[in-house]
């Protein structure tokens, strides 16, 4: 059995630091928050304990460090073979100095769900050489090393076997909080409890009160807390209402997830710092920019603090042997700075200007961070998407402003008192008096301390607890019929306490058995007064779809029935995180959990669930033709079946993706029965491609696609059909973005030897290409996103040897701007072609003549885009050029704005880009 925790822990695994505090559970005795330090390296050969655990990760090269510099007082709990794994202290000490080895921000990469966070993409922007892990290992990585000092400390009283905290930003998504978890269970943590930052923080200035709690409170209706951390800003209010004893404490409110903090400052001056290298240095490298930033993160916090300097030295280090040599130093200046960060990040505003919505402004390093990155502005929003339960609070009007009239601030750039100052009088400024500060003591371990003292509250120990509980409210949408309003039953209200569950008794819904059945969920942290099963109406402003959720209720579980009847349950888990179940209706006791579908690519817009009303009639259309008993359909039929469906559904271009999908339904039923005749064939692959296109972007869209690929190694049945050929490419073309990198690479291996110039010199691959359709086979094997980068650059070589010889088809320029895009159109951003190879490819293009050629100048628009992200973007030199050419030749605005700002596709670009238009209502952002 088990044994009882002797310790309550909590660990703030913060975006720039991993802090930990501890309480002991001894009977009879008070515990009380102490901090623990951790155990790190410090330099080579040297190990101390330190208050906090840098958030980096190094990877050092084997003849960079030896065993002996990188010992602790435990075993290494990773060995691998090409490389040194070092987190903490001496892994930022050696980042500063170093280029593309180290990794920062790794929480930032957990909430960024445009990329696979599983996936080893960190450290960002690192050559193909170094070794990379993903997002979710390097934060396991953090708590790794947590676990082990602590471990050393306490073999008798191991931390897998304590009351463990681990904080999250309030506005992590379910998502993030899932894969929290999970990077806890891959550090060997497998049972911990979630609780949001602001809350800790809250915690931890109501534990330091004690008796005086009552008196601090005295007046305060509600509080505002501002949690300004390395990657995220995080905003809470919290209503405070007299009580017996003591106040009682009710979170009201969170905002949305806003990737916005320290790091945004270390990178605007980062960039002031490289414009003064200019001169000398010209633009800098990613990594050398990464170092930069990491020397103005240090330059900062000493130019911010109470007693700084006048001016810090910041230094550029060289490369190789060039290290001394070629060090260049620039000086930032203590008013400048100052200037820079209250006037860009903390402006005084008015309470009804917010920021624009608009696309994510700068992805330097691979993260969408906020395009404005005034906090302040954003406050104002909050405060005023949250005015009536704020009014309520204060007891006031809701027509009139509703600014709380206490302020609790938390993070790092709130050492700085300017900084406090300047939020403290922003809201005197909206509120007409200056709010009560609440002081807290120590901005960087206040969020630590706080889990443990939330976790003694829980036990009875200390303040009462928080109450508040769900911090959004959760809704699953339903159908309803085309042109309705989309519409969500409410499934969990803000507010929901944790550990309690909420049946849908009154709601039954119809399960299909032995298919995952999707479910569309959303969630609003807005003033929605909602009651369990209610429904609300759904808008694209206040909800926010989560990740893709299934179900899988296997027929053998059910007899012969094909359906089974379930009503829905969901709570919040005493963990923190959402839980949801389909529970039998006739057996309760009978349940399956609904889970979040986290690995595969993330719907891109709110999935639209209304019905077409004659849906029915074009799903017997298809069954009529690829059904069981059609043996011998009319040829007519099968050819005029596309002219039957648009009468039926209306024009095939205005099918939305909802619709797609359930045609695609009906066609994945008749996929035994695709080779009755060649027109079948190339029917049945021509509706499936176009019913599933893009191959993602919809929930179970990777399921779908891979129940489609099963068939790929059987190939056409028709074989000496060329239609039937270039309706099976176009299939796996249209898909492509749904398929993972073995069955893109096992694709390509098939198409390899009809590209490649040299093989298919030969005289049976160049009758076998013709025959089957080249054209064909470039476009798709253009569109294979997820292929290794030595793959893709292999590829583009091969297309650009052809193209410099007559006769090459067009489609092979458009083929070569997809392969060296800078901005992917469905796979990750960390497979890119490098640029320094685009830019080669895209002084080829140059040459060719866009007025007589257009072709080769829309290949140029996609070598040349400018994504934001400096690993990604060629020179500004060379993009200036490509804009010049495009504009003599007189190319389309849209194009030369790709080339000028970051900004997404128009739908005639995105037409191109992807080979034909997208479904209505899919939007793909990037």
């Amino acid at each position: 059995m088990a044994r009882s925790p002797r310790y309550l822990v909590g660990i703030d695994l913060g975006t720039t630091h991993t802090v930990a505090a501890y309480a002991a559970l001894v009977a009879g005795a008070q515990p009380r928050p102490e901090l623990f330090p951790i155990e790190q390296a410090v330099a080579p050969g040297e190990v101390a304990a330190r208050p906090l655990l840098p958030s980096a990760r190094y990877h050092a090269a084997l003849d960079e460090l030896s065993e002996r510099d990188l010992a602790l007082p435990w075993p290494p709990t990773e060995s691998p073979p090409d490389y040194r794994p070092v987190v903490g202290e001496l892994a930022r000490w050696l980042g500063a100095k170093s280029r593309g080895r180290l990794i920062v921000s790794a929480k930032s990469w957990l909430s960024h769900g445009a990329v696979d966070r599983t996936a080893p993409i960190l450290p960002w922007g690192a050559p193909e050489a170094i070794p990379k892990v993903s997002p979710l290992e390097a934060s396991a990585s953090y708590l790794g090393q947590v676990r082990s000092a602590w471990n050393f400390h306490h073999p008798d009283a191991l931390l897998e076997e304590q009351d463990l905290v681990v904080t999250v930003p309030a506005s992590f998504d379910e998502a993030a909080r899932a894969l929290t978890l999970e990077a806890a269970r891959l550090a060997g943590l497998p049972r911990v409890r979630l609780v949001e930052e602001p809350q800790a923080v809250c915690y931890d200035w109501l534990w330091q009160q004690g008796a005086a709690l009552r008196e601090r409170l005295a007046e305060v209706r509600l509080l505002l807390v501002v949690d300004v951390g390395g990657g995220t800003t995080d905003l809470t209010l919290i209503r405070v209402q007299p009580g017996a004893g003591e106040p009682v404490l009710t979170r009201v409110a969170v905002g949305d997830h806003l990737m916005l903090g320290g790091d945004n400052i270390d990178l605007t001056l980062a960039r002031l710092a490289e414009q003064r290298l200019a001169g000398e240095a010209g633009r800098l490298s990613t990594a050398e920019l990464f170092q930069l930033t990491e020397q103005c993160r240090t330059a900062k916090e000493r130019l911010l603090a109470d007693t700084a300097p006048d001016s810090v030295p910041v230094t550029l280090l060289g490369a190789g042997a060039h290290l001394v040599g070629g060090t260049r130093s620039v000086v930032l200046e203590r008013e400048e700075v100052r200037r820079l960060v209250l006037d860009g990040f903390f402006p005084l505003v008015d309470l009804d200007q917010h920021p624009e919505r608009r696309r994510s402004g700068v992805v330097e390093f691979g993260l969408p961070f906020a395009a404005d990155p005034a906090i302040t502005r954003h406050l104002a929003a909050f405060l005023s998407q949250h005015r009536s339960v704020a009014a309520e609070a204060l007891g006031r009007d809701p027509s009139a402003a509703a600014v709380p009239d206490a302020l609790l601030l938390n993070g790092g750039v709130f050492r700085s008192p300017l900084i406090v100052q300047r939020l403290a009088e922003q809201l005197s400024r909206w509120g007409g008096r200056p709010p009560r500060l609440l002081h807290n003591q120590r901005p960087e371990l206040a969020v630590a301390y706080g889990a443990v003292a939330y976790g003694l509250s829980r036990r009875g120990i200390g303040p009462r607890p928080i109450g508040g509980g769900a911090a959004r409210s959760y809704f699953l949408r339903v159908e309803t019929e085309e042109g309705e309003t989309q519409r969500g039953v409410c499934l969990l209200p803000r507010g929901t306490e944790e550990g309690h569950e909420v049946l849908l008794a009154d709601r039954t819904f119809l399960l299909r058995l032995g298919v995952p059945v999707s479910f569309h969920l959303v969630a609003s942290a807005a003033d929605l007064p909602c009651r369990p099963g209610d429904l609300v109406d759904i808008d694209d402003q206040r909800f926010q779809a989560l990740p893709p959720l299934a179900a899988a209720l296997g027929r053998e579980e059910a007899g012969d029935r094909t359906e089974r009847a379930v009503r829905i349950a969901a709570a919040l888990t005493e963990v923190g995180t959402l839980d949801l179940h389909c529970v039998a209706v006739d057996d309760p006791g009978q349940r399956w959990r609904i889970e979040f579908q986290l690995r595969g690519a993330a719907a891109r817009t709110l999935p639209d669930t209304r019905r077409h009303p004659r849906l029915g009639e074009a799903l017997d259309k298809i069954r009529t033709l690829f059904g069981k008993k059609a043996r011998g359909a009319d040829p007519k039929a099968v050819k005029g079946l596309r002219g039957d469906l648009e009468r039926i559904l209306g024009p095939r271009a205005s099918w939305d993706t909802p619709l797609l999908r359930a045609l695609f339904g009906a066609l994945l039923e008749g996929l035994p029965h695709r080779r009755r005749s060649a027109e079948h064939e190339r029917l049945w692959c021509s509706l499936v491609g176009y019913s599933l296109r893009p191959g993602f972007g919809y929930p179970l869209d990777d399921w779908r696609v891979a129940q489609i690929f099963a068939i790929y190694r059987q190939g056409p049945q028709f074989v000496n059909e060329p239609r039937n050929w270039a309706e099976w490419w176009t299939l796996w073309r249209r898909l492509a973005g749904g398929l993972d990198e073995a069955a893109q690479q096992a694709i390509f291996h098939d198409l390899a030897e009809c590209i490649d110039p040299e093989s298919a010199k030969r005289g049976p691959i160049a009758q076998r290409a013709k025959k089957r359709g080249y054209e064909d086979m470039v476009r798709l094997a253009a569109v294979l996103e997820r292929l290794p980068v030595a793959t893709k650059v292999e590829l583009g070589g091969w297309l650009l040897a052809r193209l410099a010889k007559p006769g090459e088809p067009a489609e092979s320029w458009w083929a070569l701007g997809r392969v060296g895009a800078r901005v992917p159109f469905h796979g990750s951003a960390h497979c890119v072609v490098p640029a320094a190879v685009a830019g080669a490819w895209l002084e080829q293009v140059l040459r060719r003549d866009f007025k007589k050629e257009p072709h080769p100048a829309f290949a140029a628009v996609l070598l040349a885009r400018l994504s934001g992200d400096r690993q990604r973007d060629l020179a500004p030199e060379l993009r200036q050029r490509t804009i010049e050419r495009l504009r003599a030749a007189k190319a389309p605005e849209s194009w030369l704005a790709l080339l000028m700002e970051p900004k997404d596709l128009s739908e005639a670009d995105a037409r191109q880009v992807f080979g034909e238009a997208l479904p209505p209502g899919l939007k793909l952002v990037g």
